[in-house]
Parts: C-alpha cells; sequence; structure tokens
C-alpha cells in the first residue's frame, strides 16, 4: 500500500514511519510511504506557506498556493497520486477502525493526507483540491502530523502480513465494534496478582467465552456509546454474562435479569 504524506515536518513523518511496525512493513515493501515537503513549493527566500486570515483574528493560515503546487507536482509525476486525498482536520468525518478498513480495502491501494498546521487552511484547499477530511478525535493539535501518523498506522494494521499474523487485527478493539479483552503474560503470578485461571487451564472454549464476557463488561462500562451502536446485548449475550455471575452489571445498565 503507498501512502503519501503533505507536511511542513516530513521528518516527523519519515522518522516514526521508520521505527517498529511501520518500519518493517516499509523495509519489505508492504507499505510505501512517502512524504513530501510543502515548503518546498514557496517561492519566496524564506519559503513562506502562511499568511495572515482575511477578516483578522489570531494566528496565521495555510496559504492555499505552495498546498495546491506541492499536490500537483506529485500529481504530475511519473508515479502519480494515490487518492483520494485526505484533509486532517478537526472539522472533518470521524477516523475510527470502520474508515481504517475502508482506507485498508481501497481498489486503488492508496491514499494521500495533507497535514493542516497553523490556525488551519484556506478553505479553497478544502472545497477545491482534497477529496474528504478526516479528525482523529474532538481536540486541537499543533498540526495534522501526529494525526497523520495515527491514520497512517491504524490502516497499514490491515494490510495483510504487515503484523505477521493476520488474526492479530481481528481481535483487536473496536474491530468487533467491542473493547478488547484483558491480555497477560508470564509469570503466572506478580507480586501476588495472579493470572486469572481460565486463562492457565488450555481449555480453548472457556477461554473464548472468557474473553467475550470480559470484552462486554469492559465496552458497556467504559464505552457505553459503542454498545449502543451495535444495538446493545443480544439475548445470548445477556444469557452468557448471567451465567459468568455478571448480574450486577446488566443490571446497572438496564438489562432486566
Amino acid at each position: 500500500m503507498r501512502i503519501d504524506v503533505f507536511t511542513l515536518f516530513p521528518e516527523v513523518i519519515d522518522r516514526y514511519g521508520d521505527a517498529s511496525i511501520l518500519g518493517r512493513a516499509r523495509a519489505r515493501g508492504q507499505l510505501d510511504l512517502r512524504t513530501h515537503d510543502v515548503r518546498d513549493s514557496a517561492h519566496d527566500v524564506h519559503r513562506s506557506v502562511d499568511d495572515a486570515p482575511f477578516g483578522g483574528g489570531a494566528g496565521m493560515v495555510l496559504a492555499p498556493g505552495p498546498v495546491f503546487e506541492s499536490v500537483e507536482s506529485v500529481a504530475a509525476s511519473p508515479a502519480g497520486l494515490p487518492r483520494p486525498l485526505i484533509l486532517l482536520s478537526p472539522s472533518g468525518r470521524r477516523f475510527d477502525q470502520e474508515v481504517a478498513r475502508e482506507l485498508a480495502s481501497s481498489p486503488a491501494a492508496g491514499f494521500s493526507l495533507l497535514c493542516g498546521r497553523y490556525e488551519g487552511v484556506d478553505q479553497r484547499v478544502a472545497d477545491h483540491l482534497v477529496d474528504d477530511e478526516l479528525s482523529v478525535g474532538d481536540f486541537v493539535l499543533a498540526g495534522g502530523e501526529l494525526a497523520a501518523l495515527v491514520v497512517v498506522e491504524a490502516v497499514a494494521r490491515l494490510v495483510p502480513g504487515v503484523l505477521g499474523n493476520d488474526r492479530s487485527s481481528e481481535d483487536e478493539s473496536f474491530s468487533s465494534g467491542l473493547i478488547e479483552y484483558p491480555q497477560y503474560t508470564r509469570p503466572a503470578e506478580f507480586r501476588g496478582w495472579e493470572v486469572p485461571e481460565v486463562l492457565r487451564s488450555g481449555d480453548h472454549g472457556r477461554v473464548g467465552q472468557w474473553r467475550h464476557v470480559q470484552a462486554l463488561v469492559r465496552t458497556l462500562e467504559r464505552r457505553p456509546d459503542l454498545m449502543a451502536a451495535r444495538g446493545g446485548l443480544t439475548d445470548e449475550e445477556v444469557e452468557l454474562l448471567a451465567e459468568h455471575g455478571e448480574v450486577r452489571v446488566l443490571r446497572d445498565h438496564g438489562y432486566d435479569w
């Protein structure tokens, strides 16, 4: 998969992109992560890419000229520009695991990201250049680089072979609409705290049930919005939670038992 990132700080993207999972994926040719410095399309001695906002106000705005030129230069190159081109913006639609899957399964096998900066990007960029806008959360960052890395990693993990074991991404939080169950490793006892007996039993059926129960309980208690989005508990899940002694949780969340 190819992902192009347009940014004022390509070193931020490249440095993280060379580490850990992304670095291995790049080395194996599974991820083609390319960065483009928008300042390279500025034409003054100071390589200026921002200007004061029309109408007044604090801060500066990323100007349309360097952004358009940077994108159009890549689009005109022999390798072209992978689309869609997505602006990272607080006003974009929310990025979540479903959007990550959507991008990972894109027929074009790639996409591009544009990192905002300063007080924002000239609206003409959003209106006439990009194809979509994404937000990684209801908070404000200094720029879109961290948001871009969130998108790159979340999508890259879904590319076959990147994780080594493709089942890893299937079991993770949000993949089934639930928060992931707790994880444990050796030693079985640490400072008096023991790993649940069921996980040491070797009974894969019991382990699977326990994990599903834990995921249900965690989602009910920590992310009721996710539970509501999946339509709540099924009758079978209510029975399962009751069988595992989670009656209090059921009652606390409005299920009769």
